[in-house]
């Protein structure tokens, strides 16, 4: 057997990095400019960039997805399921109030989720203040601002290495 056989037989190959895929909701294109005193100032852009750099530093793959329409933030979590994504971020931002279709998707491909909301929704209008994703998320944050998508990204981060042990 030649050496680049043998090398080949006794390498093994690196475990595939853990997934995280970030949904955000309606509206969330317009973070920084929308009622930013409510919402603040940091763009999805920046929120992106900041978890992107803290997940490649844990070697995880990290993909951020917006959509304005509940149909294309159900395909992706349906796809999420088949691509082998490990923990999920969400903000459904509106929906979160409204959509039970987005819920069950969530709850089909038992992918484990945080639910995050930049403002403190028990704290605002009663219509804000129910969530048809909390019961069944791994954690609820809400109200620390863009803050919030990193507490959720390190708690999914802990949680995956957890697994891995």
């Amino acid at each position: 057997m030649t050496r680049s056989k043998r090398s080949q037989k006794t390498q093994s190959a690196p475990p595939p990095a853990a997934r995280i895929l970030v949904l955000h909701g309606p509206n969330l294109n317009l973070l920084g400019t929308r009622e930013p005193d409510i919402y603040g100032r940091t763009t999805l852009a920046d929120i992106h960039a900041a978890m992107e750099a803290r997940a490649r530093a844990e070697g995880t793959l990290i993909e951020s997805f917006q959509s304005n329409h509940e149909g294309q933030l159900i395909d992706r979590v349906q796809a999420a399921a088949s691509e082998g994504v490990d923990f999920i971020v969400i903000n459904p931002a509106g929906y979160t109030h409204t959509s039970v279709a987005l819920r069950d998707a969530l709850a089909a491909v038992s992918i484990p989720y945080v639910e995050v909301h930049l403002s403190n929704i028990h704290a605002r209008e009663p219509f804000r203040q129910h969530s048809y994703f909390s019961d069944r998320a791994a954690g609820v944050i809400c109200g620390l601002g863009a803050y919030g998508y990193m507490a959720a990204l390190e708690f999914a981060l802990s949680r995956l290495r957890e697994a891995q042990h």
